[in-house]
């Protein structure tokens, strides 16, 4: 096992490679997802907030419904109704009817949400800035790849 994780779990004892690949992800991840969090709570808004902000900028004027969002989602939240109830409460979002089926309703961004992402932007950039420090470009596309092949469905 590495000394960082080691040193960072306190664990004197070795784990197999599959364990330590495992625990070695959900520190890093824990280490990254907690500086997000500490900027997105700067902000007064959660991590899964941010996210469906940052999902409804790709949307455009057309937004999505909420079913569209949940599938976005970089982590799957229980309760997207009451994500985007809070965004519409502080009205970085707005809700409407959809323009080809007037059952569908759809969630939409407003400009004071995509000035709330416009402010929190460079502030992310640096938050990637401290994976830039301590990975050069080849290390991140091989994290990224093998990542990537953790998650697929492909074989």
């Amino acid at each position: 096992m590495g000394d960082a994780l080691n040193k960072r779990l306190r664990m004197s004892s070795s784990t197999d490679s599959s364990q330590e690949a495992v625990l070695n992800l959900l520190v890093a991840s824990g280490d990254l997802r907690a500086r997000i969090d500490m900027l997105c709570e700067q902000h007064g808004i959660s991590g899964a907030q941010y996210n469906v902000l940052r999902i409804l900028r790709g949307a455009k004027d057309e937004g999505y419904a909420r079913c569209e969002i949940a599938q976005r989602l970089i982590e799957r939240a229980p309760d997207v109704t009451r994500l985007i109830d809070r965004l519409e409460q502080r009205e970085f979002v707005e809700r409407g009817r959809s323009s080809e089926d007037r059952r569908r309703s759809v969630t939409r961004i407003t400009a004071q949400g995509m000035r709330l992402l416009d402010t929190m932007e460079p502030l992310l950039k640096e938050a990637n800035g401290w994976i830039e420090e301590r990975l050069s470009l080849k290390e991140r596309k091989e994290l990224s790849r093998i990542l990537e092949k953790l998650y697929s469905n492909e074989d």
